[in-house]
């Protein structure tokens, strides 16, 4: 009897066991592979040469890459840096961003969060999102943008400028100021 009793309390206990793990169970996501990103690479740095001169060094704390979406991508999500060398020893040009994503398909980057672009002349350009499409040279935003040079600051909402900001146009003009140096 004794025996009996051990018996259906071991079974019951088991019972017990396998229910509690299965309702365990039940609340763990499942996690689709293909969302996973192919590639991580923690701190980041390419550099792009062209004839054996640097053009262009590419950083950042992280890097994921996407092979297995349509369109495939990369982010940056912990930021991005750029330096832009065209061939000289020293930066003639960057971009910086908290955020950012490249479209291979597209040839797109998109910039986003705190972005700040500075060229060739030292004319500072700051806004909260900016797209470059490789395809077409083109710098693009619909968003607040303000322009710094050496003698005034522009101020506005959206822009279309060429990769190196030197012809560009902002599509609402807000407001210009000129700076007086004393």
């Amino acid at each position: 009897m004794r025996n009996k009793l051990n018996c259906i309390a071991f079974i019951i206990l088991l019972a017990s066991i396998a229910v509690s793990c299965e309702k365990k169970l039940g609340t763990i996501d499942k996690i689709d592979i293909l969302t996973l990103p192919a590639l991580t690479v923690k701190d980041f740095e390419t550099v792009y040469t062209d004839s054996g001169k640097i053009q262009m060094i590419l950083s950042a704390p992280v890097m994921e890459s996407y092979d297995k979406t349509d369109p495939k991508y990369s982010e940056f999500n912990s930021g991005i840096k750029v330096l832009f060398h065209d061939g000289h020893p020293e930066p003639i040009a960057s971009v910086t961003a908290k955020y950012a994503k490249y479209t291979e398909s597209k040839n797109l980057w998109e910039l986003k969060d705190s972005v700040i672009a500075i060229n060739e002349a030292g004319e500072k350009l700051e806004t909260e999102q900016l797209f470059w499409d490789q395809k077409k040279a083109l710098i693009y935003t619909d968003r607040f943008v303000k322009i710094t040079t050496e003698d005034q600051i522009i101020q506005g909402y959206g822009l279309e400028s060429d990769p190196r900001l030197t012809r560009r146009k902002i599509k609402n003009l807000s407001a210009t100021i000129y700076i007086k140096e004393e």
